[in-house]
């Protein structure tokens, strides 16, 4: 519980260094965003009574880091690029979970009108969450 006190303390100062993360690819290997994507998951599952109003940042976020993994070709190896896409739906998932289903409301639209297979598949995965 300690910890979630914690990150509840500095959410503030830790979401801006999230979203830095999010934003830059770190090379190939990607370990830098593979590693911020699982303390995001941590942050959302103690801090969950603060996510809703944190949800318009994160969710912005999150779909830019989908896009943007699925459009970059770089020489990112698949593996990578797929556990960053996994890291991001899981966080999208948890997301919607502590907001009662606001993200699968308001991932409605975006996925009717996806036409990337890849990026599809994520939202189909929150859509069909429990």
């Amino acid at each position: 519980a300690r910890l979630g006190i914690l990150i509840v303390r500095h959410l503030k100062r830790l979401e801006r260094v999230i979203l830095g993360y999010l934003e830059v690819s770190d090379g190939p290997e990607e370990e830098a965003r593979l590693g911020i994507l699982q303390t995001l998951q941590c942050t959302i599952e103690h801090a969950w009574p603060r996510m809703p109003c944190r949800l318009p940042v994160l969710l912005k976020a999150l779909l830019r880091l989908l896009w943007d993994v699925h459009t970059e070709r770089g020489p990112t190896p698949e593996p990578v690029r797929a556990a960053l896409l996994h890291g991001a739906t899981q966080c999208l998932i948890l997301l919607d979970r502590c907001c009662q289903g606001q993200v699968k409301v308001l991932l409605a639209g975006v996925h009717s009108s996806c036409e990337e297979n890849q990026v599809r598949e994520c939202l189909r995965k929150v859509q069909e969450s429990t």
